[in-house]
C-alpha cells in the first residue's frame, strides 16, 4: 500500500521503518526536512518537504506528533491535501476532544479518521511490538489494522472517536501509579540495608510483579535514566488526563499528587529523564 507518515520523534521513525520493511511505500514528513531525508537514505523510502507533498497519493496516511496543537496543525494540513475514500490514523497522545474534531474535519471531506495512541515506548516501536488503542469506525479500522500490525503486537478498536484517546488516559495513569509504588518500595529496600536486585529477584515471582518492575527495576537501582519516554512527555499526558476527569467527573487524586511529584523532577533538572525518574525525588 502507499503510505505516508508524518512525524518522525523517537516513536515514529522506526514506525514508519517497520512500514518500509513489510513491504509498503512509505513517503514521510518531518518538520525538520534533514531528519526525513535521513530516514529516507536508511530505509529506502521518500520523503516530502510540506505535509501536502508526503500525502500526496497515499491511500493510508499516519501520524506521530507532540500534543493538541502540533496534532491540529499537522492533522488539518494533512486533510486538506488527501481526497475521499483515504484514512489518517493518529497515533499521537494527545486529548480526545481534539480526536473527535479531526474526525468531525475528516467526515465531512468523506475521509476516515482514527485515534491510535500506542503504548510500548521507544523500546516497542524500536521492536515493532507496540499495543495500539483505537476510536473510530468499524470498516476503516479493519482496512488499517494490517497495516498498523506491521510496528504492533495489538490493535484493538476501543469504541468511537476518541475512545483510543481515553484508553491510552487510562493506560496513564496506571503507570503513574506503578512507578511511583516502585520509587518507593526500591528506596525502601536500599535505607533498609537489603541487596536491591536480589528483592526484584524474589519480588518480581509474586504478586508485586509488573512490566515498570521488569523494564525499569534495576535502572531505577543504578539511577539509569534514558529510556525514550521523557518526564515532560508524562506531565504532558497527565494534564491530559485530569482535564478529561474534570469533565467526566472521575476523581484522580493519587495521579495529580504524581503529577506534582514529576514537577519536583522537572525542578531538578529532569525533565529529559524518562518516567522511573520518581526515585529521584526519594
Amino acid at each position: 500500500m502507499k503510505v505516508a507518515f508524518l512525524g518522525l520523534g523517537v516513536m515514529g521513525y522506526p514506525m514508519a521503518g517497520h512500514l518500509q520493511a513489510k513491504g509498503h511505500e512509505v513517503t514521510v514528513y518531518n518538520r525538520t526536512t534533514a531528519k526525513a531525508e535521513a530516514w529516507a537514505k536508511q530505509h529506502g523510502g521518500a520523503f516530502g518537504a510540506t505535509v501536502a507533498e508526503a500525502v500526496k497519493g497515499s491511500q493510508l496516511v499516519m501520524m506521530c506528533v507532540g500534543n493538541d496543537n502540533d496534532l491540529m496543525e499537522v492533522g488539518q494540513a494533512a486533510l486538506a491535501a488527501m481526497p475521499s475514500g483515504t484514512t489518517l490514523v493518529d497515533h499521537t497522545t494527545a486529548s480526545a476532544d481534539a480526536a473527535r474534531k479531526l474526525y468531525e474535519i475528516a467526515k465531512a471531506k468523506g475521509i476516515a479518521f482514527i485515534d491510535g495512541p500506542v503504548s510500548g515506548g521507544q523500546a516497542g516501536a524500536e521492536k515493532g511490538q507496540l499495543t495500539v488503542m483505537c476510536g473510530g469506525d468499524q470498516a476503516p479500522f479493519d482496512a488499517a489494522k494490517p497495516v498498523i500490525d506491521c510496528y504492533a503486537k495489538a490493535t484493538t478498536l476501543m469504541g468511537a472517536s476518541g475512545a483510543g484517546q481515553l484508553t491510552k488516559m487510562v493506560n496513564q495513569i496506571c503507570i503513574a501509579g506503578l512507578v511511583q509504588a516502585l520509587s518507593e518500595g526500591l528506596a525502601f529496600a536500599e535505607k533498609a540495608g537489603l541487596d536491591g536486585n536480589l528483592v526484584l529477584d524474589v519480588i518480581s515471582k509474586g504478586a508485586a510483579q509488573s512490566w515498570q518492575m521488569e523494564n525499569r527495576g534495576r535502572t531505577m537501582l543504578k539511577r539509569e535514566f534514558n529510556f525514550g519516554f521523557a518526564v515532560d512527555w508524562m506531565r504532558k499526558d497527565l494534564g491530559i488526563c485530569m482535564e478529561e476527569a474534570k469533565r467526566n467527573g472521575a476523581k484522580l487524586p493519587i495521579t495529580a499528587q504524581i503529577d506534582q511529584f514529576y514537577s519536583d523532577v522537572q525542578k531538578a533538572g529532569g525533565n529529559r529523564f524518562d518516567t522511573s525518574s520518581l526515585i529521584t525525588r526519594l
